[in-house]
């Protein structure tokens, strides 16, 4: 296969319209080619490409900022010569000097296939700023490690964050490419907008189901996605950063794992064996301890649950990471009902509303948790009309069949 970014540079064709104009590039550590140069040098090195700007997301252009609020400086890139802004720092949004920058701005961002992901919230800010001061955005595909399948609560309206860019469920199973469209038909912009697609991207194939093993390497598109098995587990286990247990960061396997101190894992386990077990197929669960060495229980010995979807046990379609951290949270409800599961702190840059909340979309998960009498029926009589809606209307966007 090829990236759009492989694409680009290999086409002149599909290079001509950017003659004359000048050229930004949004990227991380992970926007990288097939022998690993970074597009930003990949870029640099065309004749006739004229690179005058570049912006990275949260954590930053090198990805050196290891956590939620921690904030990235602008500065002067020493090879090229040019500014390296950021729209995770004084500002989210590029302002007036940051646009006055280029005429066309790439974006070349690794995503993982989930709706909190903030590459999807800084997508739709650039989208929206170019469309108001004329400025072209061309995405340059990528694929989804997570795949097609779609899973979990779509957001409700009011609840647009910095971890919830619009209307999407928690797994979405889109290209940042498709995302670019649908953004563009669902916010009515009026935007030059080119998605350079990928060439023979297999969205549903095994080994890697969206994934393509064995032709690119994993590069870390945050410092705490390390790997395949994380993005899968991604769309749950990021639920974790709403609660007080860990979810694994300060440790070799972040978002695969969860625990705490004061936690019995094969309690626990057995627990959401009795209320779902149809909600544990596709994966194995594996009873453990860990450390962490910062986060969460620094320093502090965790009774836990790692969550394996490495092995040939792995049912890409029957897995379902987010009903599966939503049965652990409703397992520890029901067997210690005054545990205090979730987090009262500021996220991404929210003070006043819970963050398990923010990072749902609405108060309906953590209501159907602290419910005692809710069931897993309940849960899905509430999300299985929203996966339907969604994979219906995402049909206008798919790329790739």
């Amino acid at each position: 296969m090829k990236l759009g970014i492989e694409r680009l540079i290999q086409n002149p064709a599909l290079r001509a319209p950017l003659q004359g104009r000048r050229i930004a590039l949004l990227a991380h550590p992970a926007s990288v080619t097939r022998n690993l140069t970074h597009s930003l040098d990949a870029l640099a090195s065309i004749n006739g490409i004229e690179l005058t700007a570049a912006f990275g997301p949260q954590h930053g252009m090198r990805g050196d900022k290891q956590d939620n609020m921690v904030e990235s400086a602008d500065f002067l890139d020493p090879l090229h010569g040019i500014p390296v802004y950021s729209l995770y720092g004084d500002t989210r949004r590029p302002t007036m000097a940051m646009l006055n920058s280029f005429d066309v701005l790439l974006v070349d961002l690794q995503d993982l296939g989930c709706r909190i992901y903030t590459f999807i919230t800084t997508l739709r800010y650039v989208m929206e700023a170019a469309a108001e001061h004329g400025k072209a955005v061309w995405v340059l595909d990528r694929p989804n490690p997570a795949g097609r399948p779609v899973e979990g609560l779509r957001l409700r309206r009011g609840w647009e964050s910095f971890v919830g860019a619009g209307p999407l469920p928690m797994r979405h199973g889109l290209t940042l490419g498709e995302l670019a469209l649908w953004f563009k038909q669902t916010l009515h912009l009026d935007l030059e907008l080119e998605v350079i697609t990928m060439e023979d991207w297999d969205a549903a194939g095994a080994p890697g189901f969206g994934w393509p093993l064995g032709e690119y390497a994993w590069v870390n598109p945050s410092p705490n996605a390390p790997n395949l098995p994380m993005a899968r587990c991604y769309a749950g286990t990021v639920m974790l950063e709403g609660t007080t247990l860990s979810e694994g960061r300060g440790t070799t396997r972040p978002l695969e794992l969860f625990g705490a101190p004061d936690l019995d894992a094969r309690q626990l386990a057995a627990t959401m064996q009795t209320l779902a077990p149809q909600w544990l197929q596709g994966c194995l669960l594996r009873d453990c301890w860990f450390e962490p060495t910062y986060h969460k229980h620094a320093g502090q010995l965790c009774s836990g649950i790692q969550i394996h979807v490495e092995t040939s046990a792995y049912g890409h379609l029957s897995f379902r990471p987010w009903r599966l951290m939503a049965l652990a949270f409703k397992a520890l409800r029901k067997l210690r009902p005054d545990y205090e599961i979730w987090r009262d702190f500021p996220y991404e840059y929210e003070f006043d509303r819970l963050a398990i909340d923010l990072i749902n979309g609405s108060e309906l998960l953590r209501q159907w948790v602290d419910d005692p009498d809710a069931t897993p029926t309940d849960l899905d009589a509430l999300a299985l009309p929203d996966e339907a809606s969604w994979s219906e209307e995402r049909e206008t966007v798919l790329l790739y069949r």
